[in-house]
């Protein structure tokens, strides 16, 4: 998927131009980093950070043909997974850089993730632990609670069920 932000996204000075490009084995040192940075304070919090494990548990499940690489400023700003399901699709991996944080970048790549899903008529999946700010940018996109347990929220969102939408 060859994905760019809105010019109206750019326009607001919120983002820079970005892009999504498809993950390559080489990607998965990278993207293990990257994870072991932005979990790490939600993972200390509950108690559950492993310097070792943070980065095993990405190389373990690490997919190139369902990752991809967002790059903005010319860099490598995150990377997001759409896994496919029996049900739909599983939203995996969806981590960016502290430098590209709070800029909108996040929202911008979930809102062309779930223009494609919607289009597809297939529901998303994820899961975010309990207490991540993550949980609130998931929220305004559409997604409900499904289960959750003492370490993580189950989270689910029905086709056309974004901003101003219904729901199911």
């Amino acid at each position: 998927m060859d994905t760019r932000a809105g010019a109206d996204e750019i326009q607001r000075g919120r983002l820079t131009e970005w892009a999504l490009r498809p993950a390559e084995p080489a990607d998965v040192e990278p993207i293990a980093e990257l994870r072991a940075t932005v979990m790490r304070p939600d993972l200390e919090r509950l108690g559950r950070f492993d310097e070792h494990r943070v980065r095993q548990r990405l190389r373990d499940s690490f997919s190139p043909q369902y990752t991809s690489v967002i790059v903005a400023d010319d860099a490598f700003a995150g990377c997001v997974t759409m896994r496919p399901a029996e049900d739909g699709r599983w939203l995996e991996h969806f981590y960016l850089a502290p430098a590209f944080q709070g800029r909108g970048l996040g929202s911008s790549v979930l809102r062309a993730l779930l223009t494609q899903t919607d289009a597809d008529r297939v529901l998303v999946r994820l899961n975010v632990l309990q207490g991540s700010a993550a949980q609130r940018l998931y929220e305004r996109h559409g997604f409900t609670v499904e289960a959750q347990d003492p370490i993580d929220v189950y989270m689910v969102r029905w086709p056309g069920a974004g901003a101003g939408a219904s729901g199911r």
